[in-house]
């Protein structure tokens, strides 16, 4: 997955905000919440695309483990439930994809039942 393939499958889910921050990540947000965040790999000489995103806790178990993904550097260390895919080596983009809805939705569902409304969120 390119940054663009990135950003244009986040700015295709309804509601999201993108902004460039933190050393020029981009990050997409719900409502005001980080539900992705995109950048580049340093650790790896030549500059592949890392993706963040949040994850259910199983999923949080299973992801870590495997190559090609880990625990998000800052955010799992704080707690929080979020896998960062370095490579493509063990899921695909069509996986990262239905993980980066995945996150979207899971942080959609932690905003105020009125953000949620407004958003459009609850039926």
């Amino acid at each position: 997955m390119t940054l663009e393939d990135f950003n244009r499958f986040c700015r295709s889910l309804p509601h999201t905000d993108h902004v460039v921050q933190w050393g020029g990540a981009h990050v997409w947000k719900i409502g005001g919440k980080v539900f992705a965040i995109g950048g580049w790999n340093k650790e790896d000489g030549e500059g592949a695309l890392s993706v963040s995103f949040k994850v259910t806790p199983l999923a949080f178990e299973i992801l870590s483990e495997q190559a090609g993904l880990r625990p998000a550097p800052y955010l799992a260390s704080r707690g929080m439930k979020w896998i960062q895919r370095t490579s493509d080596e063990t899921m695909s983009d069509g996986d990262l994809r239905d993980y980066l809805e995945q996150s979207y939705r899971l942080v959609g569902a932690g905003l105020t039942k009125r953000l949620q409304r407004e958003l459009g969120l609850l039926s």
